[in-house]
């Protein structure tokens, strides 16, 4: 069973429940751990989003810096990482182009930074996706708050330069999450941001080690307790390629598009209401088949 929500955006709604969500991820970076570079050019980065659209994508989500494990971030001890000028000459082209071409395109963008948020969301975005789950920066909150837009909490622990040291949480990864993403979540409605406004992401990979990963999946469910729609951000993720290999060496992220279908399926079925996925067309099917499972169940 998936309970249904009503997700309010900056000048729309979203059903979420009864139908599996596809969030379609555009790297406008040359640095992503998958598809770093493929569309730093605005033109191909255009192009791509038009596709996504055309394969069933629901929501597009557009990044200019790499948060992948190791990277430096401005967040970070050292403050360096992409200046948010950079991440919006990256960004901003292609929101705005897409937006000409397909003007009810809704877009999400995936940024821990409030100046590119709030350009962003000027531009046409109607979604901040937080990495931080709005604590990297301070004017984050009152940005979103001020901005009237759907937010996604994800949890972190840690930055990406410190993910490699992190000790595993073990048996406690799965109330950790919970409990910290309920934190976010009550910080982010203290700042003005409503609550029919808050979708929540467990941020798989995201400062947890191999081991940590897989609980948080199986266990997805539970998180249902906090009251907020589900996002699941499984696509090519390094614990999947991991799981995979045959040589004790991970298998490479473009080669891990079954692996990754088999984690959505697993998301979905465990009530999932948003998939972040980088294979659209192929997760559509995914996603359809489970949407028949779990219908099936809400019947009974």
């Amino acid at each position: 069973m998936r309970p249904s929500f009503s997700w309010q955006l900056r000048s729309r709604s979203l059903t979420l429940g009864p139908r599996t969500l596809l969030m379609g991820i555009l790297n406008v970076t040359p640095d992503s751990f998958s598809d770093g570079g493929q569309f730093l050019a605005a033109g191909a980065a255009i192009e791509h989003a038009r596709r996504m659209l055309e394969e069933g994508a629901d929501i597009l989500d557009i990044g200019g810096e790499s948060t992948r494990p190791g990277v430096a971030t401005t967040a970070g001890p050292q403050e360096a990482g992409v200046t948010a000028t950079e991440e919006l000459r990256r960004i901003l082209p292609v929101i705005e182009a897409v937006k000409r071409a397909v003007p009810d395109a809704l877009i999400s963008v995936d940024t821990y930074k409030a100046e590119v948020a709030r350009a962003a969301v000027a531009a046409g975005a109607e979604i901040v996706n937080d990495v931080s789950g709005l604590r990297w920066d301070s004017e984050m909150p009152r940005t979103v708050a001020a901005a009237g837009c759907g937010v996604v909490l994800m949890h972190t622990r840690g930055r990406p330069e410190e993910w490699r040291g992190l000790p595993r949480l073990g048996e406690s990864v799965v109330e950790v999450v919970s409990r910290e993403l309920g934190e976010y979540a009550a910080a982010a409605k203290r700042a003005g941001i409503a609550h029919d406004r808050i979708v929540i992401d467990p941020g798989f990979g995201f400062g947890k080690n191999f081991e940590d990963n897989y609980p948080l999946l199986a266990r997805l469910r539970e998180f249902q307790h906090l009251g907020y729609p589900l996002l699941a951000g499984l696509s090519r993720k390094s614990f999947l390629g991991r799981s995979i290999s045959r040589t004790g060496e991970p298998v490479p992220p473009e080669l891990r598009l079954h692996a990754s279908l088999a984690a959505v399926a697993a998301a979905i079925l465990h009530g999932a209401h948003i998939v972040r996925v980088h294979d659209v067309a192929a997760t559509r099917e995914v996603a359809a088949v489970c949407d028949q499972i779990l219908s099936c169940g809400a019947e009974k």
